[in-house]
């Protein structure tokens, strides 16, 4: 991935919210997840497109 399309999609990443609490997600590289800490869950990334549906995301321990 060249540099400016690593920084593309760094910017899109930082302006996703959360689809329930609109709050920021954190970007989790190693287990492709986009983490909302304020509503206790985590998105995953498939083939690199965020999946924010309630019901695919994962319950944080």
């Amino acid at each position: 991935m060249t540099t400016a399309a690593a920084q593309a999609d760094r910017r899109m990443l930082e302006a996703l919210v959360c689809p329930q609490t609109h709050t920021r997600l954190e970007y989790l590289p190693d287990r492709q997840e986009l983490v909302s800490k304020a509503a206790g869950v985590a998105y995953p990334i498939r083939d690199g497109i965020p999946v924010l549906l309630l019901d695919e995301a994962r319950p944080l321990a």
